[in-house]
């Protein structure tokens, strides 16, 4: 059993229950070929539990100091996170999450960058628009509805692929394409309220 197995089991034991996580909506996830899945953030748990909802194994970029930590250095690669360098454009991070999603694998990302204080869905960073635009992945928005309390239901609730060839086919740019991603993560939100 690899380390993503083992945490993913070990974290779904101890927050599934805790949270009483509620997952809908896996019917849209598709079975294989790279997915960007974009997600609102809320907390800082926000990660492990989209880990532990997906059906497939997700690779998120982590802040880079998150890798000076020793015991997080030597878990993050084994659980598919890889540091990104925040505030700047970290070119290195772009190349190896375009590789996760060529390789047809699954990119989990937080398009906000920053967590919500409010529990409002903030405006998303051209990231998602980048890797939506620079791949073929299917594009899958996710909503965290909270809060995270403790024996309170939290769902994490995955909507249909967004369909991108529209967007492709008009020449969008990286923050108009994030702004459609945000939409439909912000519709999913309200209509599972």
């Amino acid at each position: 059993m690899n380390l993503y197995s083992f945490a993913r089991g070990l974290v779904k034991s101890i927050l599934s229950p805790l949270y009483r996580i509620q997952v809908e909506g896996l019917e849209h996830f598709p079975k294989e070929g790279g997915v960007l899945l974009c997600s609102n953030h809320i907390d800082n748990l926000d990660p492990p539990v989209v880990g532990v909802a997906a059906p497939r194994p997700v690779s998120f970029m982590a802040k880079e100091e998150l890798f000076n930590v020793p015991i997080l250095r030597k878990i993050l690669p084994g659980i598919h996170a890889f540091p990104v360098r925040r505030g700047m454009s970290d070119r290195e991070a772009l190349r190896k999450g375009l590789k996760v999603l060529k390789e047809g694998e699954v990119l989990g990302l937080f398009p906000e960058g920053t967590r919500s204080k409010t529990g409002e869905i903030g405006k998303g960073l051209a990231g998602a628009g980048f890797f939506a635009l620079r791949s073929d992945a299917h594009v899958v928005p996710c909503a965290i509805i909270g809060p995270y309390k403790p024996f309170r239901k939290l769902r994490v609730v995955f909507g249909p692929p967004i369909d991108m060839d529209p967007v492709r086919g008009q020449k969008m740019n990286a923050e108009q394409t994030t702004d459609i991603i945000m939409g439909h993560i912000s519709d999913l939100m309200k209509n599972h309220h």
